[in-house]
């Protein structure tokens, strides 16, 4: 009981030993050499319902009208130790789950780091991950309500300025709880490069392990529900898991080739699309399944007087690897599963987002930017996404032009054309694949130094799903501090999902800047969609309601 008090104390008294360090240092050179910083972030959601657009039903608009999420983060370095805490707080938040409501606060993260020579260590809450991230990866996702920090140690040791070995050992982080599954890991990099002068080629090559023991209760669980299968669907159960990476960049001249293979041992896993059989001959969708798993990565560069070229290719299978083989959506990733798709950043061309398929996956993603000059630059991707029965996931097409007149206008504008699998990435059963046409087009212009105005405007036009979409926006800045914006998104020839009712979206932004302090107040009507970051992604519910968000460094 003394050892769980302590350790939850101890982030508190980390704070007191920095605020004595702060306030009690009179040493000149101390002073100088420590530093203190950090950072605060916070949203308020008030929630006016509004049935039109489907914004009801949700906790957040029968009773509670009012949701809030925000984060504040410490750091104090000194001496060669860096000290960090973040207090995290959700009220009535729908972020966890999008269709429910979640209250907690309390110390979210803490971390202590020191360097002794060639040997760096850390306890608390790390952030990490093994090359890519295809076998470990410890991230934080705010906008998707990810934060998998591993709550353990590490330790990593400079055998020579080019090599480095590092070592870890811990629990994944669950909100404000950790879960029981116990990890732990190994990773080597390095950096190879010719001894002749004049060489123009470098190697960085690295290897990962990484191992996964779950606890007893998860694996009691997993036996008996893999007891109410039949016995052709019966599979095994097991504690271990591991997963091997091996990957290496090459650079020559103006070309890089990353590449990267992965090997994930047996193990149970929940497939949501497999059929399950059960004891009394029923069926159902969605059962544990046992098998290996494996990926291959590559990305090839080339860049050189105005033309940049990207290639990338990935093959996924059965390579879902989590500290529960019961979590799904975002919740419990060991590992993070790089997406091959364009990040797009117009309302409309980001509406359709391909979410990684860790079960099974054929992704090809070419990008080419040429600039004929300052003033004229071109842009062309394409994405072209199968599952490993070569069924179509995803597609994409896009071209994008800009021209810019002296330092006065802006204006580019481009057509993005798509495939997407409803049924798959948004798990709707027999709905047809979605196939959009959207042309989009944006203009700056700058009055002086200090004001500016900009437009967009983008045209959806698909017979799937809502139907047509058009999207304006216009934005009028006053540097260094104003900002305003207001923008509508319209479903115009709707189709049977709306009972062919038109749907309106108007958002209204009033933003202020002054030095690392940033304010926003927002009036949203927002339709439902899905919300990615990186290839991982969620759905959103639709929302009604006036946003207050604060951002500020110090």
């Amino acid at each position: 009981m003394k050892i769980q008090l302590l350790l939850r104390l101890f982030p508190i008294l980390c704070c007191l030993f920095v605020s004595q360090l702060v306030l009690g240092q009179n040493d000149n050179a101390s002073q100088q050499a420590s530093r203190l910083s950090g950072n605060f972030e916070s949203t308020a959601n008030f929630f006016i319902p509004d049935s039109a657009i489907g914004a009801v039903g949700l906790p957040q608009y029968d009773r509670q009208l009012y949701g809030a999420d925000a984060w504040m983060q410490l750091n104090y370095s000194n001496w060669g130790f860096d000290l960090g805490v973040r207090f995290d707080l959700f009220n009535n938040s729908n972020l966890l789950n999008p269709n429910g409501s979640y209250t907690a606060q309390g110390i979210g993260r803490w971390f202590i780091k020191k360097k002794i020579k060639k040997l760096g260590l850390s306890a608390g809450y790390l952030y990490d991950q093994i090359g890519s991230g295809i076998i470990f990866r410890a991230y934080e996702a705010r906008g998707l309500a990810i934060d998998n920090a591993l709550y353990g140690l590490r330790a990593t040791y400079d055998i020579n300025d080019n090599w480095r070995i590092k070592a870890f050992t811990g629990l994944q982080k669950r909100q404000f709880s950790n879960y029981s599954a116990t990890i732990k890991g190994i990773n080597i990099d390095g950096f190879i490069k010719p001894k002749k002068e004049g060489a123009k080629w470098s190697l960085a090559p690295g290897f990962g392990a990484v191992g996964r023991t779950l606890d007893d209760q998860t694996v009691n669980t997993v036996v008996n529900t893999i007891a109410t299968y039949t016995p052709v669907d019966s599979i095994g159960a097991r504690y271990n898991a591991f997963g091997l990476s091996l990957y290496n960049t090459l650079t020559a001249g103006n070309f890089s080739w990353y590449v990267e293979g992965a090997y994930k041992t047996p193990e149970q896993y929940f497939d949501p699309f497999a059929i399950k059989t059960n004891r009394d001959n029923s069926t159902s969708v969605g059962k544990l399944d046992f098998s290996n798993g494996t990926v291959f990565y590559t990305s090839l560069g080339y860049a050189a007087n105005g033309l940049g070229i990207s290639m990338d290719f990935k093959r996924t299978e059965n390579f879902t690897f989590r500290v529960d083989p019961f979590e799904t959506t975002t919740q419990g990733y060991l590992n993070f599963l790089p997406a091959l798709t364009r990040i797009n950043t117009y309302r409309l061309t980001a509406y359709y987002n391909a979410a990684t398929q860790e079960l099974g996956e054929l992704a090809f993603q070419g990008d080419i930017t040429y600039a004929v000059s300052r003033k004229l630059r071109f842009n062309f991707n394409i994405a072209y996404i199968n599952n490993l029965q070569n069924e179509l996931l995803y597609r994409e097409y896009y071209f994008e032009a800009f021209y810019k007149y002296k330092r006065k206008w802006t204006l580019s504008g481009g057509l993005q054309i798509q495939n997407y699998n409803q049924e798959v990435y948004e798990v709707k059963p027999q709905v047809p694949i979605v196939k959009t046409v959207t042309p989009f087009a944006e203009f700056l212009y700058k009055f002086d130094r200090k004001k500016s105005i900009r437009f967009e405007t983008q045209v959806m036009l698909t017979e799937q799903d809502f139907g047509n979409w058009l999207y304006g926006l216009v934005e009028f800045n006053v540097a260094p501090h104003w900002s305003f914006s207001l923008s509508e998104m319209y479903n115009f020839s709707p189709t049977k999902r709306t009972d062919g009712k038109a749907l309106s979206y108007p958002r209204v932004d009033v933003f202020y800047t002054q030095g690392a302090n940033r304010f926003s107040l927002s009036f949203v009507k927002q339709v439902q969609g899905i919300v990615c970051a990186g290839g991982v992604c969620r759905l959103e519910p639709s929302f009604s309601g006036v946003r207050l968000s604060v951002n500020s460094s110090f």
